[in-house]
């Protein structure tokens, strides 16, 4: 599907929804209790969220690492969002059955429940954790397990995959064929760990997308590696909002996957000498130099970006 952001209020409106998701998200993540209707929100949410990816997945993915790269403000919910997001689209790409997807996208958005204020907390704390927030992390999948039961959640594939997130394949037969929860668990375990990397913290920075796949693929795991293969395919080695240094010295930013994973379209941004191009200039990796030598990691972009131009300057290149 093509570039759709015509006009800057288009794009202000698209960045909007997915703010008012991320915020809605969080408020309800935070004080669940407070919800009326815990399920009948996480299927609204679901929903907005899959009509907003449905409109363009490349600009939907560029806003989202956006999002997931750049502040660790409010870590949680953005976290959550981005691991729904990707489980829709694996979930999409292996044509999970329905049932499994709704589950496993549900698992995604409330896997960490229990420990929302903790990890917004960690997100933003230098030091380790303390002893009491060690506890809190060890015990937060069953504890959350146990939240969802109270707040009226009763499907039994949604909370077992929420339990045991955490635990990784150890099996070597093929994604398919094992059985639905242990499917869904190993899918959101790499799901989990990918959108982490990239995610910044006040300790460290985040890693580049690029980084974090290639660590997900080196796992010596058959089922990681599968389902890192499918997440490759889905958002790409070089995801859409993600930085890559140019064998020029320039550097550009991601708009457009392509069929050639390696060769995606790019909006240069940054001349050789670090400065800002007004206006960033197009270029599709696919037709030669410059080429891409690196992803880089969001930190390493301190300049102010103008995201409505690049993705409506993608309008044209797509």
């Amino acid at each position: 599907m093509s570039f759709f952001l015509k006009t800057e209020d288009e794009y202000e409106d698209l960045l909007g929804l997915w703010s008012d998701l991320e915020a809605g998200l969080s408020m309800l993540l935070l004080h669940p209790q407070n919800a009326k209707e815990f399920a009948a929100r996480i299927l609204q949410y679901d929903r907005w969220m899959q009509n907003l990816i449905q409109h363009d997945t490349d600009v939907a993915l560029y806003l989202l690492f956006q999002l997931a790269s750049h502040s660790p403000v409010g870590y949680s919910a953005s976290h959550a969002l981005v691991c729904a997001v990707l489980c829709h689209l694996v979930a999409r790409e292996i044509q999970l059955p329905q049932t499994e997807r709704d589950s496993l996208v549900h698992a995604a958005l409330t896997m960490n429940i229990a420990m929302t204020g903790l990890q917004n907390q960690l997100a933003i704390q230098r030091g380790r954790p303390t002893p009491e927030q060690e506890v809190a992390l060890r015990t937060h999948e069953a504890r959350g397990e146990d939240l969802l039961r109270t707040l009226g959640i009763d499907d039994a594939l949604w909370l077992q995959t929420v339990l045991q997130h955490h635990q990784e394949a150890s099996s070597s037969e093929d994604l398919l064929r094992l059985a639905a929860l242990q499917r869904l668990t190993h899918i959101l375990n790499v799901v989990d760990r990918y959108a982490a990397m990239i995610s910044p913290r006040q300790s460290r920075a985040g890693r580049s997308a690029t980084e974090s796949a290639k660590s997900i693929l080196a796992s010596s795991s058959a089922q990681n590696n599968q389902i890192g293969q499918t997440l490759m395919q889905v958002v790409g080695l070089f995801p859409p909002g993600t930085y890559v240094q140019l064998d020029n010295a320039t550097v550009g930013v991601v708009m457009r996957r392509r069929s050639q994973d390696k060769h995606p379209d790019i909006a240069i941004v940054l001349n050789d000498k670090g400065q800002l191009m007004r206006p960033p200039s197009l270029h599709s990796s696919c037709n030669g130099s410059p080429a891409i030598t690196a992803a880089l990691p969001a930190s390493g972009v301190q300049e102010h970006l103008n995201h409505h131009l690049i993705l409506q300057l993608g309008a044209q290149q797509g």
